[in-house]
């Protein structure tokens, strides 16, 4: 059974190579502008969908196709990636020294022998940030490579030390919840 990630995201391919299974990886190309009316979680949702749909109608034969979308959320605010270094900074500053929500979808597309079968499922966790300075932001900024991550930060680098605590799932927040990928896929491959 092929695997097939479809997302060009170096986090979550760490994340799936923990399973030790082949995969290949076809990023995902599809429009992710926001559709008005939809609450975070739908349009989490809707994008890792399309995102794995996309994928999944390029290829053929028996697969499994995983599609994901990672958001960062405060106060009904969206912080998607950062448009650039200014944008990055105000994102920090917002959410500094305070806790928001990690919004990661998750959907899978498994063609095997003729059946079809679609997870499409989100997970939750919340962040709790300390008090950083204005030289450490600006220095996050400069150095930690924020632009390709939701809310200008990633868990699993150097920002860790801002990190006061989470509650949830760490995989949900890098990108890739592979408590939810696991038990989507546990019965097509063997680890």
């Amino acid at each position: 059974m092929k695997v097939i990630l479809a997302s060009q995201s170096p986090r979550r391919k760490e994340l799936l190579d923990l399973l030790k299974i082949k995969y290949e990886i076809i990023p995902s190309k599809v429009d992710e502008t926001l559709e008005e009316g939809l609450s975070i979680i739908e349009q989490s949702k809707r994008l890792a969908y399309i995102k794995a749909k996309e994928i999944f109608n390029k290829t053929e034969g028996d697969r499994i196709i995983i599609g994901c979308d990672t958001m960062v959320m405060k106060d009904d605010k969206i912080y998607e990636k950062p448009k650039d270094k200014q944008d990055a900074i105000n994102m920090i500053k917002q959410l500094n020294n305070s806790s928001h929500q990690v919004i990661t979808s998750l959907c899978v597309i498994i063609q095997d022998n003729g059946q079809f079968k679609q997870y499409l499922d989100y997970d939750i966790a919340k962040v709790y940030l300390n008090d950083m300075t204005q030289d450490e932001i600006e220095r996050w900024v400069k150095e930690g490579k924020p632009l390709d991550k939701a809310g200008g930060y990633a868990i699993q680098s150097e920002f860790c030390v801002y990190v006061n605590k989470i509650e949830g799932n760490y995989t949900t927040i890098v990108g890739l919840p592979m408590h939810k990928l696991y038990s989507a896929i546990k019965e097509y491959i063997s680890l």
